[in-house]
């Protein structure tokens, strides 16, 4: 009885220790501060998202010219 005992602990104890979520499962992935400006720019309900996403647009139409502009200066 004693060992049937001790093998049912034992199980139980494995069991939940395999079932436990891993410290990364609860975890959400961090999003850079260009994807929270999209995603606020994308929003029609967040007050000042126009702004946010014309903001956004004149960064992407500057980096755009810079890239164009050095890769004609050699």
């Amino acid at each position: 009885m004693r060992r049937v005992f001790l093998f049912v602990s034992l199980l139980a104890a494995l069991l939940s220790a395999s079932c436990a979520k891993s410290p990364d499962s609860g975890r959400k992935k961090e999003l850079s501060e260009r994807e929270r400006d999209s995603l606020i720019g994308a929003s029609e309900v967040l007050p000042g998202s126009r702004v946010v996403k014309r903001a956004l647009e004149v960064s992407d139409t500057a980096a755009a010219q810079a890239a164009r502009q050095d890769s004609t200066h050699y």
